[in-house]
C-alpha cells in the first residue's frame, strides 16, 4: 500500500507562485544606447525572454514538485507482519463460596458484599493485561473452568460479571481450584504460567489439599499469587454498618497461613485485600512482579521511497544547468 508519511509537505506548492507575487522584482538597468529602434529591440527582446522562460519554467515547476513529493516522505506499507505472542498464560481462581456475599467492604461510599468489590477491580486489572493469555476458574465447593485461557480480555471479564455467589457452591474448594488450575498450565512455557487466587475463606471442601495442590504446582514453575478478600476487625466497624469492634472478625475463617505457605512455596506472593484500596496496590504490586506487555498494535514492513524523487528532482537539476551552459556557450560563439 502506496503512502505519503508526511501529507502536509504538499502546502509547500504554492510557495515559489507566492514569492513571485509578493516579492519585488529585480531593478533593471538602463539602456547604455539610445537609438532610434530602440522600442522595437526591447519588443523583440521581451519576446525572447517569454519564450526562454517558458522553456526553463516547466522543468523547474517538474523539479520543484519532485522536491516537496520527497519531502512528503512517500513509502510502500507491505502486508502486516505476524506478532510473536510473549505475554503470560495466567489463570484466575475467584472464589464464590456463600461466604463471599458478606456486606463487610466499602465501593463508591456504600457497603457492599465482597464479591462486587473482586469484579469491579479484578475487572479492571483484566483490562491492562495486555498479550496475556488469560483464564478463569471460578470455584465453591467444587472448581470449573468459565473461561479457558484466551485472549479475548473483553469475554472473560463478561464472564466474571456473570458470575454470582453459590453458583459451584457454598463451600470452599481451594486445592480443588489449584489442581484445576494446574491442568490448564502444565503445557504451557515454564516462565509464563501463574495462577490469581482470590479467596475469603479456608479450605472445607475437595479432594485435594491447597498445600498439596501447591508443591504440585512448584514442581512445575507455576507461580501462584494467593489474595486474602475480607475487611479486618477494625476496618469493618468503620462505616459500614454490618460489624462492631468486639464482636466476631469477619475475616476469621481467612486461613492466611496457609495462602502465605501457598506463596512461598511456589515462588509467588501473599497479598491481603481488607479493604478497597489495598486492590489498588497489589494491582501495581502485581504489574511489577508479572508485567504486561504494551499493546503495540500492528506492524508493516515499510519501505522508503522519497530517494526516488530525490533523484529525479536533482537529475533534472543537472540537465538543465547543462542546457542552459550549451545553449550560452552556443550564443556567444563568433
Amino acid at each position: 500500500m502506496f503512502e505519503f508519511l508526511w501529507p502536509g509537505a504538499f502546502l509547500l506548492l504554492p510557495l515559489p507562485w507566492l514569492m513571485r507575487r509578493l516579492l519585488p522584482g529585480a531593478a533593471e538597468r538602463g539602456a547604455a544606447l539610445q537609438v532610434a529602434f530602440m522600442a522595437r529591440l526591447q519588443a523583440l527582446e521581451q519576446g525572447r525572454r517569454k519564450t526562454r522562460n517558458r522553456a526553463v519554467g516547466w522543468p523547474l515547476l517538474a523539479i520543484w514538485l519532485l522536491l516537496v513529493s520527497a519531502a512528503a516522505r512517500p513509502t510502500w506499507l507491505g502486508e502486516p507482519l505476524p506478532m510473536t505472542v510473549t505475554g503470560r498464560d495466567m489463570m484466575i481462581a475467584v472464589d464464590l463460596s456463600g461466604s463471599m456475599e458478606a456486606r463487610d467492604m466499602q465501593l463508591d461510599g456504600r457497603a457492599t458484599d465482597r464479591l462486587s468489590v473482586v469484579k469491579r477491580l479484578l475487572g479492571e486489572f483484566i483490562d491492562e493485561r495486555h498479550g496475556d493469555r488469560l483464564g478463569l476458574i471460578l470455584f465453591g465447593s467444587q472448581a470449573y473452568v468459565q473461561a479457558p485461557l484466551t485472549h479475548d480480555r473483553e469475554t472473560v471479564r463478561l464472564l466474571l460479571e456473570e458470575s454470582f455467589i453459590g453458583l459451584p457452591g457454598r463451600t470452599t474448594a481451594i486445592g480443588d481450584a489449584i489442581g484445576l488450575a494446574i491442568k490448564r498450565l502444565q503445557d504451557q512455557p515454564a516462565e509464563q504460567r501463574v495462577l490469581l487466587l482470590l479467596t475469603d475463606g479456608a479450605n472445607n471442601s475437595g479432594r485435594l489439599s491447597p498445600l498439596q495442590a501447591a508443591r504440585l504446582a512448584a514442581t512445575l514453575d507455576i507461580r501462584i499469587y494467593p489474595i486474602g478478600v475480607g475487611s479486618e476487625a477494625s476496618q469493618a466497624g468503620a462505616g459500614t454498618g454490618t460489624f462492631v469492634i468486639g464482636e466476631v472478625d469477619p475475616s476469621l475463617e481467612l486461613d492466611e497461613g496457609t495462602l502465605r505457605e501457598i506463596a512461598t512455596v511456589t515462588g509467588g506472593q501473599y497479598f491481603r485485600a481488607g479493604e478497597t484500596d489495598d486492590f489498588v496496590h497489589i494491582h501495581r504490586a502485581l504489574g511489577q512482579l508479572e508485567p504486561a506487555l504494551r499493546d503495540s498494535g500492528r506492524r508493516r514492513l515499510a519501505e522508503p521511497l522519497y530517494p526516488w524523487p530525490l533523484g529525479g528532482a536533482l537529475l533534472a537539476s543537472v540537465l538543465l544547468i547543462g542546457w542552459r551552459a550549451s545553449r550560452d556557450a552556443r550564443r556567444t560563439a563568433p
